[in-house]
């Protein structure tokens, strides 16, 4: 039986991520994503405006007057949400960790996409895969991931993108929409990544928190590292030793989203203590636009 506290932690995130899908991203997500195909539907008479390229001159030599064609699109995708789980995901200096902001963003594609009768799956990882929830429907599914994004407990304790995805590639026969969400604390996938952007659409979320970019003046702190376990004792009343910081963490972004462009990729950048709203939007209005 679930707890009454998770139970209302869990109609929290419900109520706002379904809101969100609902009242500001849902026609803007169907916009962003193509079916599969499209398929002839009916014809109908020509009407001024129409794109003469639909004239359907078989029915239109029958009846004397210009009948044109209608297609629709075969909407029903996959997404599949590809989330890092590791131990860096715990990291959050404002009122929320990077996993718990992960947790909310999840829930609003998912309920995007059953709300446009797409299916939505769940692949958690670490330095291994932890949890498999296969591609479903309907609000009770969304439900069960919300809860492994918020309660699966992993054993893994590194980051491991390059075997996420390979699994990802063995077991996902049918080209989905991929959401790779992690904080990208690895550089060993690009190979693997290219792989699998020939056969599935891959959007990378770049999970980050402030103190990854830069670190306050605090005095000599210990800085443990969450994955490895090591521990560096840094003198952060040194400006030199901010600024070190601080361009080393510019330098690893700068390499990581170098591979995107080059994979011609379009990446979506969330940081905790914001609304990963307007990202969200400003990548969906990029896709319309390609369109």
């Amino acid at each position: 039986m679930i707890p009454l506290e998770l139970l209302n932690k869990l109609r929290r995130i419900k109520i706002r991520t379904s809101h969100l899908a609902d009242d500001m991203l849902s026609g803007q997500y169907h916009t962003a994503f193509k079916g599969r195909g499209v398929e002839f539907e009916e014809v109908r008479p020509y009407h001024v405006g129409d794109d003469v390229r639909s004239i359907d001159w078989n029915v239109t030599a029958r009846y004397g007057e210009p009948y044109v064609k209608l297609f629709r699109e075969e909407r029903e995708l996959t997404v599949m949400l590809l989330v890092d789980l590791s131990p860096s995901q715990g990291l959050g200096t404002h009122y929320q960790t990077k996993r718990e902001l992960v947790t909310e963003l999840g829930a609003t594609l998912a309920f995007s996409a059953i709300k446009n009768n797409d299916k939505v799956g769940l692949n958690l990882f670490t330095d291994g895969i932890e949890k498999v929830v296969p591609p479903g429907k309907g609000s009770r599914h969304v439900m069960r991931l919300i809860l492994e994004l918020m309660y699966c407990n992993p054993m893994g304790s590194g980051t491991d993108i390059k075997a996420a995805l390979e699994h990802l590639n063995r077991t996902v026969k049918r080209r989905s929409i991929v959401f790779l969400v992690s904080d990208f604390q690895d550089d060993s996938y690009e190979k693997t990544l290219r792989i699998a952007t020939r056969k599935h659409d891959v959007i990378p979320v770049v999970v980050g928190d402030q103190r990854e970019l830069e670190i306050p003046n605090v005095g000599l702190v210990e800085l443990r590292d969450a994955e490895s376990g090591q521990i560096v004792t840094l003198d952060t009343s040194s400006r030199r030793h901010r600024a070190l910081y601080a361009e080393h963490a510019k330098r690893v972004g700068e390499k990581r989203d170098a591979l995107f462009t080059k994979l011609k990729m379009d990446p979506i950048h969330i940081q905790t203590g914001d609304d990963f709203v307007d990202p969200l939007r400003k990548f969906f209005h990029k896709r319309e636009a390609r369109r």
